[in-house]
């Protein structure tokens, strides 16, 4: 970020690269989602053509030299828990290989996953310490009454979206039971642990 966050009007107006329901989210309170590719980020946040950007993470974020260009970076992402990878396969191409390289093409798809999560996992905290210890950069928690806003406005784009159509409807439901599932479970687990240490 190129400009302070400290309340839900510092939104308003702010033009930030954040492609999809993220946008649209910032759009509801009143920023400017500006979608651009990756290879343009430095060099719109250097020029003002955007002051904040969404990107992967700290390790992304240092490698790009985006401290060049953003002074302050906020937390947490809001718009997203992590970067995940996807894999795109045609349906028809893939009914058609027999079991044994549906499973290859499965299982490597799942393992480049969870090898991308677990190389963050090692490496986004050195990343971030870098950034801030010799760097410069400000490390700032986003204000509550900010993140309570964004949550909101969330809501009422994902349900609008679920409102649409039955595949929305199902994946919103799945993921609102995922979310309670997984928010006791990691309260006593890993972020019990890691609050501890």
């Amino acid at each position: 970020f190129n400009k302070e966050i400290n309340s839900v009007d510092d939104l308003k107006g702010l033009k930030m690269r954040i492609p999809g329901f993220g946008g649209e989210v910032l759009k509801k309170v009143g920023g400017t989602p500006v979608n651009i590719p990756g290879a343009e980020l430095f060099t719109a946040l250097q020029n003002g053509t955007i002051d904040a950007t969404e990107w992967v993470g700290p390790m992304n974020d240092l490698a790009f030299g985006l401290f060049r260009a953003a002074q302050y970076y906020y937390y947490p992402g809001w718009h997203e828990p992590g970067t995940a990878l996807e894999g795109i396969v045609n349906a028809e191409a893939y009914e058609a290989l027999p079991a044994d390289l549906q499973a290859i093409v499965k299982y490597a798809c799942q393992a480049a996953n969870m090898d991308m999560f677990a190389d963050f996992e090692a490496r986004n905290g050195e990343a971030l310490q870098t950034l801030i210890r010799e760097h410069g950069v400000e490390l700032r928690p986003f204000p509550e009454d900010v993140l309570t806003e964004l949550r909101e406005a969330a809501f009422e784009v994902v349900e609008a979206q679920a409102a649409s159509d039955e595949m929305s409807a199902k994946v919103w439901g799945s993921l609102k039971t995922y979310m309670e599932n997984v928010k006791g479970a990691t309260a006593v687990g890993a972020q019990a642990f890691v609050d501890r240490r």
